[in-house]
């Protein structure tokens, strides 16, 4: 396996800084995304100057972000498509890309109001910047209420908009429901995995291979393997490329989420935009977590109960329990893992049914999610 850096002959030259800017893709994604913010809030307009708040929130949180799903498929469609497509096709593609990003919001806004979480990407979770509204205004009740209230609102607002992005695209009638399938799969798996997510935190975690389950539907389909099918689909690509793409996708969908589990609990919070061990303190039952209690002794598994799940676990707290997964060999075996699924997925990429310039933009991007910074 190479180390990241020599990606062998399928990598373009274009290919010297991110493999998210190839193709402008996400200053054309910013693009798309702040179009369909200045529509929705002229629409919004008519209703309420009441709603500007909903604006605001949600063009906060998408000023930013790795845009890897939308890179996904788009770099799905060009696999089969090439840098030669039908006239308006290429700008068609990118939008439907850039939809995924309402859907994305979608997710970790109601991820937030779930897990009790107080930021996101450095900025105040939706749910808390609404309380924070209902407090500076004095307003009646609880801002707590309030804030989950508008929070859930704006989450189901912007899985309308990524609907309407998606499915306003100028491709074939025909092309458009092929995709619909792929899409409306995505949504459920994706609510099916938070639905787990949710129910492995009240039952105590389990094993590994339970915990590995959340990973596959909550994040490793919808980041990475959907997003490729929704691309293949709209070129309508043969049923061995989505082949090709679930073989690369999904092991690599599941390493990125490996990695977002150790970044949770050992990661710089100016990298993250959250604070230091904050899984830890919202008991998130990851693959890294399990491994550690499955590995444990009676005394390291009495400070996982003790610690995991305490909202006001405090920096000696988180530091105790990262030791324990240090010492029960949890971060080296989850390492090794990502390190074998990253292997898989840029193996599947070993063929001749994807376009040259694509396969290293994607040979890249596995690289891109999985190695981010702890």
């Amino acid at each position: 396996m190479t180390d990241g850096t020599d990606m062998g002959s399928t990598a373009p030259a274009s290919l010297a800084g991110s493999p998210l800017d190839v193709a402008d893709l996400r200053a054309r994604v910013q693009q798309v995304v702040d179009e369909t913010i200045r529509e929705q809030q002229d629409l919004l307009d008519t209703v309420s100057p009441d709603l500007s708040p909903l604006i605001e929130a949600i063009a906060a949180l998408l000023s930013g972000g790795k845009r890897l799903r939308p890179a996904f498929a788009y770099w799905a469609w060009r696999g089969v498509t090439g840098a030669v497509a039908a006239p308006g096709a290429d700008d068609a593609a990118m939008r439907a890309a850039a939809g995924l990003e309402f859907l994305q919001a979608c997710a970790l806004i109601h991820d937030d109001v779930m897990d009790g979480s107080d930021t996101r990407r450095g900025l105040p979770a939706a749910h808390r910047r609404f309380a924070g509204v209902h407090r500076d205004h004095s307003w009646l009740g609880s801002p707590e209420a309030f804030g989950t209230g508008a929070a859930i609102l704006l989450g189901d607002m912007c899985l309308s908009w990524a609907d309407e992005v998606i499915f306003s695209c100028d491709f074939p009638a025909t092309t458009m429901a092929r995709a619909k399938r792929i899409y409306d799969e995505m949504r459920t798996e994706l609510m099916a995995g938070q639905y787990l997510d949710l129910l492995e935190q009240v039952r105590g975690g389990g094993s590994v291979e339970r915990a590995l389950t959340v990973v596959r539907y909550k994040s490793a389909k919808y980041t990475i393997e959907r997003p490729l099918h929704l691309g293949a689909a709209l070129a309508d690509a043969p049923a061995e490329v989505f082949s090709t793409y679930s073989a690369y996708g999904l092991p690599l969908g599941e390493a990125f989420q490996l990695r977002d589990d150790i970044l949770g609990v050992f990661g710089d919070p100016t990298e993250t935009g959250k604070p230091a061990g904050d899984d830890l303190r919202e008991g998130k039952r990851t693959v890294l977590v399990a491994t550690a209690m499955e590995r444990s002794t009676p005394g390291q598994a009495a400070v996982i109960r003790h610690h995991l799940g305490d909202p006001a676990l405090d920096l000696d707290g988180v530091e105790q329990l990262r030791s324990v997964i240090r010492e029960t060999g949890a971060l080296e075996h989850t390492e090794s893992l990502i390190a074998t699924l990253l292997e898989q997925s840029i193996s599947a990429l070993d063929t001749d049914l994807l376009d040259h310039e694509a396969r290293g933009v994607l040979t890249a991007l596995a690289y891109a999610a999985t190695r981010r910074k702890v």
